[in-house]
């Protein structure tokens, strides 16, 4: 089913040491790796990878716990699923096909790895699109009534003892029904073959739990591994790309490039008229916003 949506794409599956991570390959020119988000797959950039292929390699992986890459055990540390981890399960993918500096975007979750890669690959990351988040740690720091309300998945997910799982399990196809519907603002977003894809691979058990594992990383190991960068005062040094919906809960929240300026030097970045899914409910606007910010050299 995968191949469908990426035309002329290579599917391969890159072992990387610690987990073996699914991705499509297509396209020509600087590599650019695109990351997904919660509870998604590589399928998000369906509408705009083709496009981007004009002018890039373009590399979308499904992230470790995600999709159709491994589900690597974790412990009560959650490292297993820690930005850090799954940054390096990237790196370690680009690598192998032979790209040592690449430009990374990601949406969502994938943002949030791509955040710390930029951090601790310096030299491999060239430029960094975020498409829809703050940092992590600016989220856990300010939760108001919006945020609580609009993103209690974060909350949700990393209680312990099984219990998102159990009752996700219970009612996968309902549960993911509303996250994504609730979560687009144009109606019919994601379509009916995209959604049949997201179930497939979200009704795994495996999946399950490896998606809320991702979540207790971010409230546990994730924050500590950000505490120690800000303590550092160590920020994204390359060129930062920020976009996001209007009417997400990121977009009706945050003043969002002043916000990234604190964890980046230099920040760019614009409002899409859409919600959370930039790449799927604004496919134009994203291609052109990152065509021409990928323009740059790889060596800047």
């Amino acid at each position: 089913m995968p191949a469908t949506f990426f035309p002329g794409f290579e599917r391969r599956r890159i072992a990387t040491g610690e987990t073996d991570i699914n991705c499509v390959v297509g396209g020509g020119g600087p590599p650019l790796l695109l990351l997904h988000g919660y509870p998604q797959t590589h399928v998000m950039w369906r509408k705009v990878a083709p496009r981007l292929a004009e002018r890039f390699t373009v590399v979308a992986t499904d992230l470790r716990g995600y999709g159709d890459s491994s589900k690597p055990q974790s412990d009560d540390s959650h490292a297993g699923y820690s930005k850090r981890a799954m940054a390096n399960d990237q790196v370690a993918v680009m690598g192998a096909l032979g790209f040592e500096r690449f430009f990374v975007a990601g949406h969502d979750r994938g943002a949030r790895v791509a955040h710390r890669m930029a951090l601790d690959h310096r030299q491999n990351v060239a430029r960094l699109a975020t498409l829809d988040i703050v940092p992590t740690r600016y989220r856990f720091g300010s939760v108001d009534k919006n945020v609580a309300i609009r993103g209690y998945h974060w909350f949700f997910l990393i209680q312990p003892g099984g219990l998102p799982e159990t009752l996700i399990g219970a009612a996968t196809a309902s549960f993911l029904e509303h996250t994504v519907r609730s979560w687009s603002a144009t109606p019919g977003v994601p379509e009916a073959d995209a959604m049949e894809e997201y179930l497939r691979c979200f009704s795994n058990p495996e999946t399950i739990h490896a998606t809320c594992e991702d979540y207790r990383a971010a409230a546990t190991v994730d924050l500590e591994h950000d505490e120690t960068d800000a303590k550092a005062g160590s920020k994204i040094d390359c060129p930062l790309l920020v976009l996001w919906g209007e009417t997400s809960v990121q977009g009706s929240s945050y003043d969002m490039t002043a916000v990234w300026r604190e964890y980046a030097t230099d920040v760019r970045g614009h409002p899409v008229h859409c919600g959370h899914f930039i790449a799927e409910e604004a496919p134009d606007e994203t291609v052109t916003a990152l065509s021409e910010f990928f323009s740059g050299d790889l060596q800047t």
